[in-house]
C-alpha cells in the first residue's frame, strides 16, 4: 500500500503524519531520519490493527502541489 505523508518543517526538526491512519505520527532531525521514522511507524501502526482485529484503511488522500503567483510587494 502507498500512504500520503505530510511532512512539516519545525524549529529544530521535521514532523510527519499520515492523514489515513489517524495517530500515525514521527518526528526527525532530517527530512530523510523523519521519513524513515514514518515508514516505521506506518507498519507498526498496521501491525497493531491488525493484531487488534480492526480494518486497514485504504490510502484514501490525495496529494498535489498547487502553484501561485505572488505578486511583488508594492514600494
Amino acid at each position: 500500500m502507498r500512504y500520503a505523508v505530510v511532512l512539516e518543517k519545525a524549529k529544530r526538526n521535521y514532523s510527519a503524519y499520515v492523514p489515513d491512519l489517524p495517530g500515525c505520527v514521527a518526528t526527525g532531525k532530517t527530512v530523510q531520519e523523519v521519513l524513515s521514522s514514518i515508514r516505521e511507524a506506518i507498519e507498526f501502526h498496521i501491525e497493531g490493527l491488525v493484531e487488534d482485529g480492526a480494518p486497514i484503511p485504504d490510502p484514501g488522500t490525495l496529494v498535489d502541489y498547487v502553484e501561485v503567483h505572488i505578486p511583488a510587494a508594492a514600494s
